[in-house]
């Protein structure tokens, strides 16, 4: 299941960028008096009680005079109205729950009432679905700054805003923050209850997100291998926002293609909906079984795409390569080797992955893309004996024992495969302090060896036993 999406929105100054650090638990977000700090949202994933969720922090509306000593929006103000509807809007469509933070100490103030206003109305407007359920993204009030028993007493002040009991905080200090959270969770908790009811079928499918950079190609992918005009198509980066999910039934098998927004480089994240969309895409990746990465055959591959490899592989996904608009390259006999090897040199992390020259444009090879990942996605719940696995790690040692970094060698007694999806093998050993990295990717390419596993990654747990 994936990670829902918590936004943090209110006026400037009333402590966002505090509660977002308190939450975070750490200090990403930059702190200040002066209103209008933050300038791009954040993201961040934390967890409460076991149940992890990500949490964004978003710049505060601002009806002050800017810097070219322009005059202040008045709070009715046509331009200032349409700040905050597009905040709200960006909040309430793409979050799974907004915390709108209101300030004790000042009170309620106009422009409060004006954002609670417009939240209200968009949450009862814009309902979205899943499957047979209907949810509306909840609204939690927080009155923030709250260091005190009087303040606390002073919350009642905001019932007027009509979106039910508000929370009192310290986000500076902790106070309240607990029961915040605890409550915060539970709602999360049961709307994702509900959004696990899936059409049927669907939770037998076989889920394939395609996701790369912007403008890499991906909505045209979708769009080829379903055979129709599914996903809106354009020259301009960013065009998807959302992860789209289609169903297909693919020689028998059911199959969900997520199509994803692009993933940019935190540093070119714009503000608004596309910080969103890049959380939208990670979340994608973490639901899906088998990730189609889209290369841009044109621009070659790039930090970017290896970065949204790590994402990948962090999670602990299978994954395909897609070099596409390779029907816009130059070609000679070795041009498809010389691809090869720098796609292979810049992921090296990633060497068990296949890699596909395709023009979703054209067609050209987009019939094997579906076999491939279906192919990659049965490596994937692959299961070993323990025979076979003990062999395995017989037949590495001897032919190359562990090094002794300590004047004490890694001894390993014996080993079991414990889950698929993705291949999980328990290693027992003397001190799992005394194996090196190396000789772990030394053990994983000698389960390779015996079996491939193809664009699947695997993960070694080295457990201390007494022998």
């Amino acid at each position: 299941m994936s990670k829902p999406i918590v936004a943090l929105v209110g006026r400037p100054n009333v402590g966002k960028s505090t509660l977002f650090n308190r939450l975070a638990g750490e200090r990403k977000a930059v702190v200040d008096d002066t209103p209008g700090t933050t300038r791009d949202r954040l993201f961040a994933e934390t967890e409460w009680n076991g149940f992890a969720f990500y949490i964004v922090d978003t710049g505060g509306i601002d009806p002050t005079p800017d810097s070219k000593g322009k005059q202040p929006l008045s709070i009715g103000s046509a331009d200032f109205i349409e700040d905050i509807r597009l905040q709200a809007e960006i909040a309430i469509r793409e979050a799974d729950a907004v915390l709108f933070i209101v300030d004790g100490i000042s009170g309620l103030v106009p422009a409060d009432v004006e954002v609670a206003n417009i939240l209200r109305r968009l949450q009862e407007d814009k309902p979205f679905s899943d499957g047979e359920v209907m949810r509306y993204p909840p609204i939690l009030l927080v009155v923030n700054k709250c260091d005190h028993q009087l303040l606390e007493n002073s919350i009642f002040q905001f019932y007027e805003l009509g979106l039910g009991e508000p929370y009192p905080i310290s986000a500076l200090h902790g106070i309240g923050t607990g029961d915040l959270l605890d409550d915060l969770v539970s709602t999360l908790q049961s709307n994702q209850l509900a959004a696990r009811i899936p059409p049927l079928g669907e939770e037998d499918a076989v889920k394939i997100a395609i996701v790369g950079k912007p403008n890499s190609g991906k909505s045209t992918l979708l769009n080829a291998l379903l055979g129709e005009e599914r996903a809106i198509v354009s020259p301009i980066a960013g065009t998807t926002r959302d992860a789209v999910d289609t169903p297909l039934n693919y020689n028998g098998i059911p199959i969900t293609l997520i199509d994803t927004a692009g993933i940019r480089r935190r540093g070119r994240v714009q503000r608004g909906v596309e910080q969103f969309s890049v959380l939208r895409s990670m979340q994608a990746i973490e639901r899906a079984d088998v990730s189609l990465l889209v290369l841009d055959a044109i621009n070659g591959i790039t930090a970017q795409d290896t970065h949204i490899a790590g994402y990948i592989q962090d999670a602990w996904k299978s994954a395909v390569v897609l070099v596409n608009k390779w029907d816009a390259i130059p070609k000679d006999s070795t041009t498809m080797q010389h691809y090869t090897r720098i796609i292979r040199n810049e992921l090296k992390f990633m060497d068990y992955v296949p890699i596909l020259f395709i023009s979703a444009k054209n067609g050209q090879r987009v019939n094997q893309v579906l076999p491939l990942a279906l192919r990659v996605q049965e490596e994937r719940m692959v299961r070993l004996s323990t025979s076979q696995i003990n062999r395995i790690l017989q037949e590495a040692q001897d032919f190359h024992p562990a090094p002794a970094g300590s004047g004490k060698p890694l001894k390993i007694y014996y080993g079991t495969q414990v889950r698929s999806d993705p291949p999980t093998f328990m290693i027992y050993v003397n001190n799992p302090k005394l194996a090196h990295f190396t000789y772990l990717r030394y053990l994983e390419n000698r389960f390779r060896a015996h079996h491939p596993f193809l664009g699947t990654p695997i993960r070694l747990v080295l457990k201390p036993r007494k022998k």
